[in-house]
């Protein structure tokens, strides 16, 4: 656990350094020293993480058979990758910190377009780093990636290059792909054009990646009643930085290109609740939430704009995170695949 509350306290030592939001605020090489112990932590783990054994298997796999074999498995960004790196004879440390560093890399580029990236780390840590990247590792690669392109769309590309984006995460989880409507009904131009080519992408994305595992998705989480604990709170999770964003929008300073893509996010956290009831499994409505994750790190950093002393909105922010991880590293159903963290044996000698 020590080691998970010594990356924290990293980032939140950067983030409550920062004074009246432009001064002494920790060097970027800081930063990206950050960014590295992170995608060490991910990369270097060894049995962390509730689906480690899953991971294991197929990694041994990819050993045994031919890639047509292994390919067929599914998600083929991430069994290419598998099986190109088994064929070397490295052990799943090695594919594990190829994954990790495609997920931070997307991480950083993100944090780095947000006005406090340090605090933007501190809302990741708990969840976004901790639980899900040191513990889906397919789906941490595609939402690294997403958040690579929301990045990229920050700065000025265009939909068509978020698009590519969104197929490069596809290929390591194939649900990536229901955040491209999102981004594509936000979009400036006239609302029917927007609705016309979110419903053409949908179908088209559709039709490339989930058409094939639609049926066994089905089967698998919804007919069979799936059931994830603590679905509920990882849900009001996204919930609260989307009713802040509904409520304080103008003064949490978004730009108005990126204020309709989390108007979006907003809308689709305030969905999941709804599904949790309605749909029979809370798996399913689990792991589609994990793609709006993002929407934490965009909305609540900013916070600290609705209080006029800003300092005390970081501490604030700070004490949210830090409550959240205390709260799932001690009483979540599944910690105990978390904790303790362990090294990858004979690494460090």
């Amino acid at each position: 656990m020590l080691v998970y509350w010594l990356l924290f306290a990293f980032f939140a030592s950067g983030a409550l350094l920062r004074r009246g939001g432009t001064t002494r605020q920790p060097a970027p090489t800081a930063l990206l020293v950050g960014a590295v112990l992170i995608w060490m932590a991910i990369g270097l783990r060894y049995e962390v993480g509730a689906d480690w054994r899953t991971y294991k298997f197929l990694y041994s796999y990819a050993g045994l058979a031919d890639l047509g074999r292994v390919l067929a498995i599914g998600d083929p960004g991430y069994q290419l990758v598998s099986w190109c790196v088994r064929q070397t004879g490295a052990e799943i440390w090695a594919l594990n910190l190829i994954c990790a560093l495609i997920f931070t890399w997307g991480l950083y580029r993100f944090v780095r377009a947000q006005p406090d990236p340090w605090l933007a780390f501190v809302v990741a840590m708990p969840y976004l780093i901790v639980v899900v990247a040191m513990g889906y590792t397919r789906q941490a690669v595609a939402i690294g990636i997403l958040m690579g392109g929301l990045a990229a769309l920050k700065r000025g590309a265009s939909i068509a290059r978020f698009a590519l984006y969104v197929a490069a995460a596809a290929l390591f989880h194939k649900t990536a792909v229901v955040v491209l409507p999102l981004v594509i009904f936000a979009g400036q131009r006239n609302k029917f054009l927007n609705a016309l080519a979110g419903i053409a992408s949908c179908y088209l994305f559709y039709d490339l990646f989930l058409a094939d595992s639609v049926e066994g998705f089905v089967r698998n989480y919804i007919e069979s009643e799936y059931s994830s604990q603590g679905a509920a709170i990882r849900v009001t999770m996204n919930l609260v930085p989307a009713v802040i964003f509904l409520l304080f929008r103008r003064r949490l300073r978004f730009d108005e290109g990126e204020a309709g893509v989390w108007q979006y996010f907003s809308l689709a956290s305030l969905l999941m609740p709804v599904l949790l009831i309605v749909l029979a499994s809370s798996t399913a409505v689990d792991r589609l939430s994990l793609y709006l994750i993002p929407l934490q790190i965009a909305v609540l950093p900013r916070v600290s704009f609705l209080f006029k002393n800003h300092q005390a909105g970081r501490a604030v922010i700070v004490f949210y995170a830090m409550a959240v991880m205390f709260t799932w590293l001690n009483f979540a159903a599944h910690a105990q695949y978390w904790v303790p963290y362990k090294i990858y044996p004979g690494l460090l000698g």
